[in-house]
């Protein structure tokens, strides 16, 4: 049996490496706003997954999130720093699988960078609670999925192949590289 993309009439996969990889990561991450953050990956244990919205992604792709010190997921990446984050940013679209190294710091200058009055509902002494950490996650490889021409020109194209019987979306996939 043939992978669907065989049917496609157009190229649909763009492998991505270094600025160029972390300039799309940073596209579809800040797009979705939050993601499932997925720990003990390695631990041969069922992973933890919950729901984490970054503070900020950064131009080397590196995404910054603001939690609670005394936390199972701070728990946890003591034990075992590799992650998993998983991004949807619609329906159809801007999806965004990335693996990554967290690191938890209790940096001050890094808390009030990324400090949001939101955040209070569970800092409730607000940016000086003493329980904010800040865990930075490096990526070391990610695959997404994505529309080439938005999602309007993507419905327009499905609608076309189901009417013809043909295989024609405007998908785009990859692989993202440092």
């Amino acid at each position: 049996m043939d992978s669907i993309n065989a049917n496609q009439p157009e190229d649909n996969i763009e492998n991505l490496e270094g600025n160029e990889a972390w300039k799309k990561l940073k596209e579809l991450a800040e797009k979705a706003e939050t993601c499932f953050f997925c720990s003990n990956i390695k631990t041969g244990l069922p992973f933890s997954t919950r729901p984490m919205s970054p503070q900020k992604i950064d131009d080397n792709g590196d995404l910054w999130f603001l939690s609670a010190n005394d936390s199972h997921k701070n728990e946890e990446l003591q034990q075992d720093p590799f992650v998993q984050l998983l991004f949807q940013g619609s329906t159809y679209s801007g999806f965004l699988n990335i693996y990554g190294i967290a690191e938890v710091s209790e940096d001050k200058q890094k808390i009030d960078e990324l400090w949001d009055p939101m955040l209070k509902v569970w800092f409730t002494e607000g940016k000086d609670d003493p329980r904010i950490s800040v865990i930075k996650v490096s990526p070391t490889q990610g695959h997404y999925w994505d529309n080439k021409h938005g999602n309007a020109i993507a419905f327009v194209k499905q609608v076309a192949g189901a009417i013809i019987g043909q295989t024609y979306d405007d998908s785009i996939e990859g692989d993202l590289k440092a």
